[in-house]
């Protein structure tokens, strides 16, 4: 289930404070960052997003 456009909008990745994409139609879904250098993935789990940093998932 897709986030609401108005959480997205508000949503920031706590590491770099760049805004998030939204790859919540993936299998497993999850918010990613858009900063050029972290491009951090965090999880999305019940339809709650999940911004920890310990709990992202690194680039590949």
């Amino acid at each position: 289930m897709p986030l609401e456009a108005g959480l997205l909008a508000i949503l920031a990745c706590p590491a770099c404070h760049a805004p998030l994409s939204d790859a919540t139609s993936a299998e497993e879904p999850e918010l990613i960052c858009t900063g050029k250098d972290c491009g951090l993935a965090y999880p999305v789990r019940d339809g709650i997003p999940v911004l920890l940093v310990d709990e992202a998932r690194r680039p590949a």
